[in-house]
Formats: C-alpha cells, sequence, structure tokens
C-alpha cells in the first residue's frame, strides 16, 4: 500500500512498484488511507507512508496500524530529514525512513528488503521466557511484570527478547541492528541506543531494578538479572 499526496510522485512510485510484481493499493491522504487499511489489511505486506498527507499525518496513520496489532513492515517517506523526526518515526514503530527527494532505484532495493525479510519465516523461538519478575511472551509479543503488560513499541521488545534470550552475552549495535532492523536497511548506531535508552526506562518504571541493560563501552549491551540473596536461616539454639 502508498500513501502519497503528490500525484506525479504516488503514480510513478506505482508504477515501479508494478513493475516489481507488487500489488499496489494507493491513497492521497490519512482518511482515506486508513479506510483502505481496514479493508485491505488481511493481504497488505508493505505499507509506504508519506509522513505529511491532508488530513491526518503519517505518525498518526502509522500509530493506528500498530494499535491494531498489524507488524507489517512500514517504509516512511518524509521531506523532512531531521534526525528527530527519524527518531519520532521509528519511536511510532516505523521499519524504514527514507528522506525526500531519493533515488527510486535505492527505494525499490528498499522495498525488496523489507518484503525478502517478511517472506522468510523466522526460527520459532520459545514460548516463554522467565527472567526474574519478568515474563516474556515472543510468541504473542509482549512482556509482563507478574501480571502487568509492558506497553513497548515493536523495536522495543525485539531488543528485549533477544538479549534476554541470552543473558550475560554482550550484543554489538551492529549486530542488534541487523537482528531487529535488518542488514539491508540504512539506520545508525545511535538509533539502537535510542531504543535501549526508552526499554531501560520503561523496565524501571515497572520496578525491575534488578534487571538491567548493562552498557558494555566499546563493545554493546548486556541483558543481566541479578539473582536475589537467599533468605538467611535462623539459628536455633540447642
Amino acid at each position: 500500500m502508498l500513501v502519497e499526496d503528490d500525484a506525479v510522485l504516488r503514480s510513478t512510485l506505482a508504477i515501479n512498484l508494478g513493475r516489481e510484481g507488487c500489488d499496489v493499493v494507493t491513497a492521497d491522504d490519512g482518511e482515506r488511507a486508513l479506510e483502505a487499511i481496514r479493508v485491505h489489511c488481511e493481504r497488505l505486506d508493505l505499507l509506504i507512508l508519506d509522513v505529511m498527507p491532508p488530513g491526518i499525518n503519517g505518525f498518526q496513520v502509522l500509530q493506528n496500524v500498530r494499535r491494531r496489532g498489524m507488524q507489517i513492515p512500514v517504509l516512511m517517506l518524509s521531506a523532512r530529514g531531521e534526525e528527530q523526526d527519524r527518531i519520532d518515526g521509528l519511536e511510532f514503530g516505523a521499519d524504514d525512513y527514507v528522506v525526500k527527494p531519493f533515488a527510486p532505484r535505492e527505494l525499490m532495493a528498499r522495498v525488496r528488503a523489507a518484503l525478502r525479510r517478511r517472506a522468510v519465516p523466522a526460527a520459532r523461538p520459545p514460548s516463554v521466557l522467565h527472567r526474574g519478575r519478568l515474563r516474556i511472551e515472543p510468541e504473542r509479543r509482549r512482556a509482563l511484570v507478574e501480571e502487568h503488560v509492558l506497553h513497548l513499541r515493536p523495536k522495543e521488545f525485539g531488543l528485549l527478547a533477544a538479549m534476554a534470550s541470552e543473558p550475560g552475552r554482550v550484543f554489538g549495535r551492529q549486530e542488534l541492528l541487523d537482528h531487529i532492523w535488518g542488514n539491508d536497511v540504512i539506520v545508525d548506531d545511535r538509533t539502537v541506543d535510542v531504543h535501549i535508552s526508552w526499554l531501560r526506562g520503561k523496565l524501571q518504571d515497572a520496578g525491575l531494578e534488578g534487571t538491567r541493560i548493562r552498557t558494555v563501552y566499546g563493545a554493546g549491551y548486556c541483558f543481566e538479572v541479578s539473582v536475589d540473596p537467599p533468605t538467611p536461616v535462623s539459628k536455633m539454639t540447642v
């Protein structure tokens, strides 16, 4: 699905996507985009979303998609290339962010990469991970502290599940980028740092003082769960 208000660019991209073998649904504003997503949600493989279409903006459309639990790849297009705008796109759940003007060949390469990642079945994760008071359910893509669900963005959950699967192991930034974002997506190391910072804050807010993501300077990040000290046994006087 392609959401773009510029008629010429929308037509050009739709033609190029068609040449790649894609069936393309288009919309020229946010409201039409949401209606088309509702109608076609069962068969969408990729959403290409302009940040500033008329009416409802791209960030709001993206939030709606993620609230519905749709895990389709989302590639955002924007003439605004400031760092904060790219961070906002990733924060709301985008998988990639392309700044206008862009080379059509680059965009098509990113589209192919996103579709390849969606087509390759992931290795089956364990049904549940127990890490102290934290329970991670990879198949349901949720994490809980006791019975309270943590509200994690898709990339935050991916980072948590990956690192918690091997406590004590140091994960390099590039390794996390390749594993969570995919090795065909062009994002810098700071993207990982920002998402780790958000994830740490949510773990702390949930009261998981013994669960932490430690920075290993020059190497990456490590998930650690401290072991509660044993309850002291009272001495008996005979």
